[in-house]
């Protein structure tokens, strides 16, 4: 939810006052499917754990017990394909959105003639691009 997220432009005509500028985009919608996804399946493999362990003697004698926690894991690893591919793709935009060159092209006082514009450091993505990894 980036539009959320304010931050102060300098403005150049008047010293004392600054301009709030609101971030574009809201790239929530994967990141909470990733996430939600991973909570799921941390539930679910506990429980099979707790089945493994526990009740392994219903476990061996059932014979559509195993079909189905089967079944189950291969749906889990199919969304979380889905779901890591769609967080890929919101990390892009992500990224793309908060581009300190993005940022400098959206303000206005940047674009005058003899207006030079920096960014000061470049966002740190490092743990961002693991969580894709991952």
């Amino acid at each position: 939810r980036l539009y959320q997220i304010p931050f102060s432009m300098p403005n150049c005509e008047d010293e004392s006052e600054a301009r709030t500028l609101y971030l574009v985009g809201d790239f929530s919608a994967p990141a909470e499917f990733f996430v939600t996804l991973g909570v799921f399946s941390f539930l679910y493999s506990m429980a099979a754990l707790v089945l493994y362990l526990r009740f392994h003697s219903l476990y061996t004698e059932n014979t559509k017990l195993p079909f189905t926690d089967f079944c189950v894991t291969v749906c889990f690893a199919f969304f979380w394909l889905v779901a890591a591919a769609a967080w890929g793709k919101g990390l892009s935009d992500v990224k793309a959105a908060t581009r300190p060159s993005t940022l400098i092209a959206a303000m206005g006082v940047c674009q005058g003639d003899g207006v030079v514009c920096n960014a000061g450091t470049t966002p740190a993505m490092g743990l961002a691009n693991i969580s894709v990894v991952r």
